[in-house]
Parts: structure tokens; C-alpha cells; sequence
């Protein structure tokens, strides 16, 4: 159990979850609030199940993971869980609908759709914050403390 909560004490890997929870939040809120100009969870869930044929099942998890692991990161509580479901989310994103629009972002509004590099980066932040968990003042830090051993 203390594997979960191990973290060092590094003001990176604070950084890192904060920023990537903070970026995160607002596409979570957009799924399963509708805020932000967002579908709400039920239009997100039919978005990804009938357009994108989704699994319910993991249209679900993609909602809860960037909703509420978007909080669990900027807390730094359960910081590698919810790092991987951001890890997961990003690369069914890439293969699922980013691929074939290329590595760039849609700048300038001449592609198809947006491209992977955004999606990159999270991966990149997430597999930091697997190696080294979520750092200085994170409720994960608290709780290995507490642990026996």
C-alpha cells in the first residue's frame, strides 16, 4: 500500500501535477458538468459511444478520469492512479480520433481536426508524475507518512 502513496519531495513533481490537474480540469468539467461550452456527461457519453463507438464503459472512466483525477492531481492524492488514467485517456485520444491529423495542433484552421501534440505532452507530464509521484505538499506525501514501514 505505501508504493501507491510513495512520493518524493520535489518541487517538479508539484508542479507538474498541479499544472496538468489544472489544464485537465476544464476539459473533465466540459464532460461531465457542461461547463465551459461542454456536452454534460450525457451528450459526452452519447458523443463517444454513437459518433466515436466508445464502449460505455470506458467513455464513463475517460469522464470520471479527467473529472476527477483532474482534482486528485492538483491535491496530489492518488497522483500515479489518476496520472495513468490521464496517460490512457491521452493515447486512446492519439489512436482513436488525433492520428490522422498530423503531430500539430489546428492553428490555423487548414486541417481536418487537431493534431497529437498536445496529447504528447500530457503523456510526457503523466509518466513523470508514475515515476515520482506527486511531490512537495500532496496528500499522497501526507499519507506514506502515516504508513507502517
Amino acid at each position: 500500500m505505501k508504493a501507491v502513496f510513495r512520493t518524493d519531495d520535489a518541487w517538479s513533481s508539484l508542479i507538474i501535477r498541479v499544472m496538468l490537474g489544472l489544464v485537465m480540469f476544464p476539459h473533465g468539467a466540459q464532460k461531465l458538468l457542461g461547463w465551459y461550452d461542454g456536452f454534460g456527461f450525457a451528450g459526452t457519453m452519447g458523443f463517444f459511444t454513437e459518433q466515436i463507438h466508445i464502449p460505455a464503459a470506458l467513455a464513463f472512466l475517460v469522464i470520471m478520469g479527467e473529472s476527477f483525477g483532474s482534482l486528485g492531481l492538483i491535491a496530489g492524492f492518488l497522483t500515479r492512479f489518476s496520472a495513468f488514467g490521464m496517460l490512457c485517456t491521452m493515447l486512446g485520444a492519439i489512436f482513436m480520433v488525433h492520428l490522422p491529423n498530423g503531430f500539430f495542433m489546428n492553428w490555423f484552421g487548414k486541417q481536418a481536426g487537431e493534431g497529437f501534440e498536445y496529447h504528447l505532452l500530457v503523456i510526457g507530464m503523466s509518466l513523470a508524475l508514475l515515476v515520482a509521484g506527486g511531490g512537495k505538499w500532496s496528500v499522497d506525501g501526507a499519507i506514506a507518512k502515516k504508513l507502517p514501514g
